[in-house]
């Protein structure tokens, strides 16, 4: 049987990090919480977890040094998994934090949710995937993902999937290698591990 992939989840301290290590482990892959840059270096795939709000995130990844890790992994071409909070920090700014900047990875603004909905989305929510991509690889076209969010991403033709909550809302995106998710995929059950298993899989295709 052919060795699982590192994929190295950075470990910056802001939320449950772990839980997205385990999520990582149980879909395939040989997944570690990490700060180390010789460990993030040499693994096939980068994972950003993140919870909370923008600007403490960002001033987290920065105190870690962990910033600048981040935009080596994703200018070396390994695929880059981006996943709430850790999604928006891939963006050039956010409302919810005026003068922080993002990563610049994914060029435009996260957005405050539309009015009229409850902030923040803490639910369960079908997506509408628009375009292949190849974490939704046998999911289907609308798979049910859980959100707990305030703040989304602006629509771009980096979108590849929304949900319906007061208006479409980003809910994926992806630029070459560099994908990213604004639900939880680790607290989506079996769906959420498929999209998981899917990254674990395209890491060691890449890595082959």
């Amino acid at each position: 049987m052919s060795q699982p992939p590192l994929i190295a989840v950075l470990d910056y301290g802001i939320g449950n990090l772990r839980s997205a290590e385990k999520a990582l482990a149980h879909a395939g892959a040989e997944a570690v919480l990490t700060a180390d840059r010789a460990v993030i270096d040499r693994a096939a795939a980068v994972v950003l977890p993140g919870v909370g709000a923008f600007g403490r995130c960002r001033e987290a990844l920065d105190d870690t040094g962990l910033d600048e890790v981040a935009l080596e992994a994703v200018a070396s071409g390994r695929p880059f998994l981006g996943i709430c909070i850790g999604m928006q920090l891939l963006y050039d700014a956010s409302e919810e934090a005026p003068g922080v900047a993002g990563l610049g990875v994914l060029g435009g603004t996260v957005r405050r949710l539309p009015d009229g909905v409850k902030h923040p989305q803490m639910q369960w929510n079908q997506l509408d995937v628009l375009t292949e991509c190849p974490l939704f690889d046998g999911l289907g076209d609308r798979p049910w993902m859980y959100f707990v969010h305030s703040f989304a991403p602006e629509a771009s033709s980096q979108v590849v999937a929304t949900c319906d909550y007061g208006g479409p809302v980003t809910a994926a995106a992806q630029h070459e290698l560099v994908m990213a998710t604004q639900f939880h995929p680790e607290k989506s059950g079996a769906p959420g591990i498929r999209l998981l298993a899917n990254f674990v899989r395209l890491a060691a295709s890449v890595a082959a």
